[in-house]
């Protein structure tokens, strides 16, 4: 992940960066950066490691390839669906596509005043 930067944007931004901090604080800018560098690295090595003791020996056999989401266009995911070679149905699949007869409808309940309709105090 280089966003973009090449060695003569950062050879920039550390001269920019360079002047405006000034030559009196640069050394403890250097150690802190230094020092953010190390932290950065100590919690992705640490992270790394509670994946590895978390998802047990499945972990290496993830292909990580696979789950990257900027394979997934989605002009390529439509342009291999529409392509795709149609698959003959079983018939186990066909027959649990027919659909069943709907049951007619029963008219609603009515209601008096001596026969109040169902009520879950705990609904309201």
């Amino acid at each position: 992940m280089t966003f973009g930067l090449t060695f003569e944007k950062l050879l920039l931004i550390g001269l920019i960066a360079v002047l405006i901090i000034g030559p009196e604080r640069l050394p403890r800018a250097a150690e802190g950066f230094a020092r953010m560098v190390r932290k950065a690295g100590e919690y992705l090595r640490d992270t790394k490691s509670r994946m590895r003791e978390e998802m047990g020996p499945e972990l290496d056999d993830v292909d990580w390839r696979k789950l990257d989401p900027r394979q997934y266009d989605p002009r390529r995911i439509i342009r291999d669906a529409l392509l795709e070679e149609p698959q003959p149905a079983t018939p186990a699949q066909a027959t649990a596509t027919i659909a069943e007869p709907i049951a007619p409808r029963t008219a609603p309940p009515t209601f008096s005043a001596d026969d109040l309709p169902p009520f879950d105090s705990e609904a309201t």
